[in-house]
């Protein structure tokens, strides 16, 4: 038996197809002729075609116009992110030339205080380099270019132009060493203004040192300077010493004058006129002689104290 031929659709597109392909291609090969074809008629048909046709044709270039544009502006965006990186990598140049600034400013302000505050008119000075420092976290002290050649002793304080930063301990020919307030062996007297509190300042290798001995803590407030006060011969008095500040402990600290995150020059005070105590029989004044009994002249026998013991007994 026969089999049915089937009409599906498949018979019918081969030919459209190929119908299609054919219009195509003469309209293609009409065009390229109708383009190559060297004639005035021929010219004012294209003339008049692309007239016709080209306008129309806007919104099909809109894709491409948009692609350009984006592409502009991605150009434009890689020209600011390499601007910007110029202009961060200056950036960091300037910080670093702000900072070198900052510091020369600050060497100049030091060496200008080191050679013009006024000090204690008796008091004379010599400038020294510092040469190094401890580096221990027992010890604070720090290495000076001047020792005995240049007429240093022990004890002298220093200054950094602005504020005390300690004294001398340990002299050489051509060095000394300083022990600064910081240091756990440190242990200064001052004064409290404008109160006038006395008190001893402590060094506890902190960056601020507390306050010991206050007379009466309630009468001291943040912020109040702090100076040497001069008891037993230790320091000049008067000289800066920093302000009053709460700890975090809760305890009355002082927070240094003297910047000692950038110890370059100190000035060592010469304080001949105090004589340094050697024994503590100099802190006690000599005794006053008893008053002598009316109508009595001249110095007071020597039999009186016996016979002021046998009327006591």
């Amino acid at each position: 038996m026969a089999r049915a031929r089937s009409t599906g659709p498949e018979e019918f597109q081969r030919p459209l197809r190929r119908v299609l392909v054919g219009v195509l291609v003469l309209a293609l090969l009409g065009l390229f002729l109708l383009w190559r074809i060297d004639s005035p008629r021929v010219e004012r048909f294209r003339a008049a075609l692309i007239d016709r046709v080209v306008p129309s044709f806007d919104w099909a270039l809109v894709p491409v116009t948009k692609a350009a544009e984006m592409f502009e502006d991605f150009q434009s965006y890689a020209r600011l992110y390499e601007q910007n990186q110029q202009l961060r990598d200056e950036l960091q140049q300037m910080k670093a030339w702000k900072e070198a600034a900052l510091q020369l400013e600050q060497k100049n302000a030091r060496l200008l205080d080191l050679n013009q505050v006024r000090l204690d008119p008796r008091l004379t000075h010599v400038t020294g380099l510092v040469l190094a420092d401890s580096g221990s976290p027992f010890r604070q002290s720090v290495l000076l270019n001047v020792g005995a050649r240049d007429g240093i002793r022990d004890g002298w304080a220093t200054m950094d132009g602005i504020g005390l930063v300690g004294r001398i301990s340990g002299v050489g020919h051509q060095t000394a060493r300083v022990i600064l307030l910081t240091d756990s062996n440190s242990r200064i007297p001052v004064t409290v203004q404008p109160s006038g509190q006395k008190a001893m300042l402590s060094g506890d290798n902190s960056a601020a040192p507390p306050l010991e001995f206050l007379e009466d803590a309630d009468q001291v407030r943040p912020g109040d300077r702090v100076v040497t006060s001069g008891d037993g011969a230790v320091f000049p008095a008067g000289l800066l010493v920093g302000q009053v500040a709460l700890g975090n402990d809760r305890r009355l600290r002082v927070v240094l004058s003297a910047d000692y995150q950038r110890l370059e020059f100190l000035r060592v005070l010469r304080s001949h006129d105090l004589t340094p105590i050697t024994d503590a029989g100099g802190l006690i004044a000599p005794e006053t002689p008893p008053a002598l009994p009316d109508g009595m002249q001249g110095p007071l026998p020597q039999t009186i104290p016996e016979l002021a013991g046998a009327s006591g007994g």
